[in-house]
C-alpha cells in the first residue's frame, strides 16, 4: 500500500462524504475513524467506500475472542483495512487475522496500531513503559507482524527505525504528518510531509 490516506474525521456522514468525493481523486484510501464510525455506523463504511476503498481505523482491543466477533461483523462491510492496538497481545492480533481471513476473497487486511502519536516518552513512562517510543514501536510492531498483522501504525519518527529492522515488507500507516508550522494539536511525535517522504 503506497499513497495518501485522507482522514475523514467529521462529525457527521454529510460532510465526510462530501470531502471523501474531493479527496478521492488524490486518494489511495479514505479513512473512517473512531468519530464518524460511531456517528454513522456501517453505513459510513459503506457509503465512503463508494468513493474510494476504506481504512476503518477502529482500533481493536478487547481480549481475542472479543476482537475477532468485532472483525468479523465488520469484514462484511468491505473495509480494505481494520485497526487493532498491538497492546492487546499476540493472541488477540491473532485471533483478527483469523478472523479477517475467514472473509474470504478482498478480506479487510489488519493493522496494529504500535504506539499512538499523542504518547510521547514521559506519558509513556506515567502508564509503566520504560525505553521511550521508539523501542516500546519496536517491540510491539515484532509482536504484531510476527502474529499475523498485514502491517503496522506508527508516528512518522517510528518509519525509519521500523524499516531498518524489518525491512520493506510490512506496510505502515503513518498518521502525525502536519504540514510546517501547522498545529499539532494532541499529538506529540509529528512530522512534515517532505520529512515524512523522505
Amino acid at each position: 500500500m503506497t499513497g495518501l490516506c485522507v482522514a475523514l474525521d467529521a462529525p457527521d456522514l454529510v460532510t465526510a462524504e462530501r470531502w471523501a468525493a474531493a479527496a478521492a481523486p488524490f486518494a489511495g484510501l479514505l479513512k473512517v475513524g473512531l468519530e464518524l464510525f460511531s456517528a454513522g455506523g456501517a453505513e459510513a463504511v459503506r457509503r465512503i467506500a463508494r468513493h474510494r476503498p476504506v481504512f476503518l481505523d477502529v482500533k481493536l482491543h478487547d481480549i481475542p475472542n472479543t476482537v475477532a466477533g468485532a472483525v468479523r461483523a465488520l469484514a462484511p462491510l468491505g473495509p480494505a483495512w481494520i485497526t487493532v492496538h498491538a497492546a492487546g497481545g499476540a493472541a488477540m492480533v491473532a485471533a483478527a487475522r483469523e478472523a479477517a481471513e475467514k472473509a474470504g476473497a478482498g478480506r479487510p487486511r489488519i493493522l496494529a496500531v504500535t504506539v499512538l502519536t499523542s504518547l510521547d516518552a514521559a506519558t509513556l513512562a506515567e502508564t509503566g513503559v520504560a525505553g521511550g517510543p521508539v523501542q516500546q514501536v519496536l517491540r510491539l510492531g515484532r509482536m504484531a507482524l510476527a502474529a499475523g498483522a498485514d502491517g503496522l501504525v506508527c508516528s512518522p519518527r517510528e518509519v525509519a527505525p521500523l524499516r531498518a529492522a524489518l525491512g520493506n515488507g510490512p506496510a505502515l500507516v503513518v498518521p502525525g504528518v502536519r504540514p510546517a508550522g501547522s498545529a499539532t494539536d494532541d499529538q506529540a511525535r509529528t512530522a512534515t510531509p517532505q520529512e515524512v517522504a523522505a
